[in-house]
C-alpha cells in the first residue's frame, strides 16, 4: 500500500522521477540497483536487483 501517493509523468526522453519519500517508504536507498519490468497489465514493478536475483535463483522466477 502506498501511503504517500505521488503523481509522476513520463518526460519526452522516457525519464520518470520518483519522489524520495516514496522510495524511502519502500526501503529503497539512494544508490540501490533496481530491476524494472512490466507485469503486462499496465503495472510497472520496481525491485531491488539483489532481491530479483535471489528469487530467480531460489524459485526460477522474478
Amino acid at each position: 500500500m502506498i501511503r504517500e501517493p505521488a503523481e509522476v509523468s513520463v518526460e519526452p526522453d522516457g525519464r520518470v522521477e520518483l519522489p524520495l519519500g516514496l522510495l524511502a517508504e519502500a526501503s529503497v536507498n539512494v544508490g540501490d540497483d533496481l530491476h524494472a519490468f512490466s507485469e503486462g497489465d499496465g503495472r510497472i514493478v520496481l525491485r531491488r536487483a539483489s532481491d530479483a536475483v535471489d528469487d530467480l535463483l531460489s524459485h526460477g522466477t522474478l
